[in-house]
């Protein structure tokens, strides 16, 4: 018999949930064609192995992707169905070109963008609802209280924020129970560490921190003569352009002496890291295919020493990865950054 799979709270207030989650927007979008049949059986490998995290958001793919985990929950054993907790993202606006024009957090779209939602999922509820992105012409507080009004009636159970500063997660806070932050965090991302971490432990907030992996940069399995598509959001993220690449791809190599001498690989021992750094901290994995996928699972099985921690550090110190995390107009959009 296989030991069960770990889990974590997300915060004093929000659910139990696997220590670490599927994050599926790459399934639909952002990185180039994904198999559907894969990605569906990838989703149902993850839910079988205990994997009960699901993330999604209604924009990715302009609902493609709500479609997607649908049909994958629909398919699933039932005693895995059951134990899901799906945790979707609103408020993004897209154009029928796929542009993005911006984020909607009145409280009348929210409860719009929640109705789609629960249709597209096939669900009665959503376990964790958030915005994607701080709305700057809505009060924080005027989102979440709407979010709030979907609780109190039953659609939503638990409230969750994405890519918010140390202020807004207070004013928020003070509005109504915050399960966790959705943020980025990485090795080679490490900006919540000065404030927002600290923040957060102090209100009782959970984390669920995606990008662990960079995008693939620091999975060890990326190179530098790989084409990315038109379609593919790292053909014009900073990090993996010209120089910036090279300079991080030769962090991930210094990452991989590490990870031969510790005997796991460069992606287990990145997402080992993250999962170390607290127990209120939930890395979200967004494997595609299940080789992927098992791989990144067999992370909650490594345990860092003190002196692995150390190596870690000297190979990737805070603040050591070339260029910004997104480009410039989308990292104007992250409240997390001001």
């Amino acid at each position: 018999m296989t030991d069960p799979f770990p889990v974590r709270t997300l915060g004093t207030t929000g659910p139990t949930v696997s220590a670490l989650g599927l994050g599926c927007m790459g399934m639909s979008a952002l990185y180039g064609e994904a198999d559907r049949a894969e990605s569906i059986a990838t989703i149902h490998a993850a839910l079988d192995a205990g994997v009960t995290l699901l993330d999604t958001g209604d924009f990715y793919g302009m609902g493609h992707n709500e479609l997607l985990v649908n049909e994958a929950l629909r398919t699933a054993r039932a005693t895995a169905r059951d134990r899901a907790v799906t945790s979707v993202k609103f408020g993004a606006l897209r154009d029928p070109d796929g542009g993005w024009s911006g984020y909607d957090g009145r409280p009348a779209a929210v409860k719009n963008f929640a109705a789609h939602s629960l249709t597209r999922l096939g669900t009665d509820h959503i376990d964790i609802y958030r915005i994607a992105r701080l709305d700057p012409d809505v009060p924080v507080e005027e989102t979440v209280g709407a979010v709030a009004e979907l609780v109190q009636a039953g659609y939503v159970r638990h409230i969750g924020l994405s890519e918010v500063g140390a202020e807004t997660l207070r004013r928020a806070a003070a509005t109504a129970p915050i399960s966790d932050l959705q943020i980025e965090y990485s090795l080679v991302s490490r900006g919540i560490e000065d404030r927002i971490l600290p923040t957060l432990r102090e209100l009782g907030i959970g984390v669920t921190a995606y990008g662990v992996l960079s995008r693939g940069l620091i999975s060890g399995h990326f190179s530098k003569d790989r084409e990315l598509g038109a379609g593919d959001f790292r053909a014009h993220s900073p990090r993996f352009q010209g120089g910036n690449l090279d300079h991080n791809l030769g962090l991930v190599e210094r990452l991989r002496e590490v990870a031969r001498a510790t005997g796991v690989t460069v992606a287990q021992l990145a997402i080992a890291w993250v999962l170390s750094r607290g127990d209120d901290i939930v890395p979200l994995v967004g494997a595609r295919r299940r080789d992927r996928l098992h791989e990144a699972l067999g992370a909650v099985h490594v345990a860092l020493g003190t002196d692995d921690l150390a190596a870690v550090q000297r190979a990737v110190p805070a603040g050591a990865a070339a260029g910004s995390r997104y480009a410039a107009a989308q990292m104007s959009a992250l409240d997390s950054e001001r």
